[in-house]
């Protein structure tokens, strides 16, 4: 029904003990994402642990030209060659390449040629001299009209990118907006943005938790309301405090300064990948001779 694996994967996205995530996974017959919300309903655990599943390695990247910009992500398989210099030439020339050219997705840009190569000849040639695979994950381009600014943010030489565009402001509120965005990892710019199935099931979960506390059905609901606000305070970069002024949200600090929010595209290097090394076998005699 389920193996050993799904036990440690399910520990890693969610923070909780062994023997409690497998009995999750019994609980829902092996379903992952049903055993996460289980153990969120026993309230064992809040979230999925994202950083748990951001561990490849390699660099994002931004750059803005008059009215285009563009984020993108390389990926290697350690933080000794993302830190290599030739692999960060290579990142810069891959952005100057996309901002200036006309693709959409990746395949496209692996055509783009100088001439002599394409990106895809220079990725093989890169991957063959550093001797480590090297992959180009992703890249997005934004583009904004006249009356807009750009705020552009990296962190930590690249570990985390973010593109934000503001109406009627001006670069350094735009700027402050981006480095929010970075360090309080918004999931959406507002609530109109969070999908309607993730909220449904904050909800299900908000409300298992709630009656499980003693509570009934319709005091259940209310309370409800009151703790998705509180959900949406966390996911949606409008309604998250502003982290220079704990007075305001984000959305009444660039109204304050004639602005609005237009658009926000964060790339974190590595998220949604796993890649974690564990002695998950020495962690397990461990919880047996405990018991």
């Amino acid at each position: 029904m389920f193996s050993a694996s799904d036990v440690k994967e399910l520990r890693e996205k969610t923070g909780a003990g062994m023997l409690d995530c497998k009995k999750a996974l019994e609980a829902t017959s092996g379903d992952m994402e049903k055993a996460i919300d289980w153990l969120r309903e026993k309230g064992i655990a809040k979230a999925a642990k994202k950083e748990s599943r951001i561990a490849a390695e390699g660099l994002c990247q931004i750059k803005a030209e008059g009215n285009n910009a563009v984020i993108l992500e390389v990926n290697s398989e350690t933080d000794f060659v993302a830190k290599n210099e030739e692999f960060g030439k290579f990142v810069d020339y891959l952005t100057d390449q996309l901002l200036k050219t006309d693709v959409h997705t990746v395949e496209e840009a692996l055509t783009i040629s100088d001439g002599s190569e394409t990106i895809s000849d220079k990725l093989v040639a890169l991957t063959a001299k550093i001797g480590e695979k090297i992959s180009f994950r992703r890249f997005e381009k934004i583009t904004k009209s006249d009356d807009e600014v750009f705020g552009l943010y990296k962190h930590m030489g690249g570990k985390i990118c973010v593109v934000v565009v503001v109406k009627g402001s001006n670069e350094e509120v735009a700027k402050d907006v981006a480095m929010q965005a970075a360090a309080m990892n918004p999931t959406a710019l507002n609530r109109a943005g969070v999908p309607k199935e993730v909220v449904d099931r904050e909800s299900h979960i908000i409300k298992e938790q709630v009656m499980a506390e003693g509570k009934p059905e319709e005091i259940a609901e209310k309370m409800v309301v009151g703790r998705l606000n509180k959900f949406y305070k966390e996911v949606c970069l409008e309604e998250q405090v502003f982290i220079k002024d704990s007075n305001l949200s984000v959305l009444d600090y660039v109204k304050n300064n004639g602005g609005e929010i237009v658009s926000m595209t964060r790339f974190a290097c590595g998220e949604g990948i796993e890649k974690r090394q564990e002695d998950f076998a020495s962690e397990v005699m461990s919880q047996i001779n405990n018991i």
